[in-house]
């Protein structure tokens, strides 16, 4: 193994670390936001909310993320013209596959928290005179997010190995380097080990986030230790 290749490369893995970084991260944001209300809708009895919104989950579920990757990159230009505005650029067709994607899979995730949720909960809400709109807001939301961490942490380490792909349609990112570093050199093996070890790096990063986040956001869910 070369290591003098990662070093005299080490720039370049920057680069594409820092472009991972804030391409996923800004889609994690991103698609929450989007997945939150996605979610309610999903719950919803109003079949024109319902309908909709199942088939948006079901497609970007039922899809591989390089698929909806290319249909975005290389099909926008078949229904918009694309020359001279974002669509063009290589790194916003990539965030927007990525938002629709996580959103997708986010949303079924707080889905699941909110109809997991102790019927205690929303009763005692009704009890004290909220309205629907008060009780998600204070109740129901708020419980459904803390019970969602784990799952959801699971997204995001997901998201950060699907965030490869981006590295196919031009984006420098950690595999767009590794790529750009074997064709320079010829050493597969050490240009991809160094993207794995980075990649490997933020997802113990990520667990030790949300693993602290559930320690004190799911501390009431622990039993009470005996004394």
């Amino acid at each position: 193994m070369d290591f003098s290749i990662i070093l005299d490369s080490f720039d370049v893995y920057l680069e594409g670390l820092y472009t991972t970084v804030w391409l996923v991260g800004l889609a994690l944001i991103i698609g929450l936001c989007i997945a939150i209300p996605l979610a309610i809708a999903r719950n919803s009895n109003n079949w024109l909310l319902v309908g909709p919104t199942w088939a948006f989950i079901y497609f970007f579920r039922g899809t591989p993320l390089l698929v909806q990757l290319y249909l975005i990159y290389y099909g926008m230009d078949q229904f918009y013209p694309v020359k001279d505005t974002m669509w063009e650029n290589a790194w916003f067709c990539a965030l927007v596959a990525f938002i629709l994607n996580t959103s997708a899979y986010t949303s079924e995730i707080i889905r699941g928290a909110i109809n997991g949720l102790p019927k205690g909960e929303v009763e005692a809400a009704k009890a004290y005179g909220m309205s629907p709109f008060a009780t998600y807001r204070r109740i129901v939301l708020p419980s459904a997010l803390r019970r969602a961490l784990p799952a959801y942490s699971n997204e995001v380490i997901f998201m950060l190995h699907g965030s490869a792909v981006a590295g196919i349609v031009t984006i420098l990112d950690l595999t767009g380097a590794a790529r750009l570093v074997n064709s320079r050199y010829y050493a597969p093996f050490e240009s991809f080990l160094t993207a794995g070890l980075f990649y490997m790096s933020l997802t113990f990063i990520i667990l030790f986030v949300f693993k602290h986040a559930e320690k004190r956001f799911l501390a009431y869910l622990r039993p009470l230790e005996s004394k």
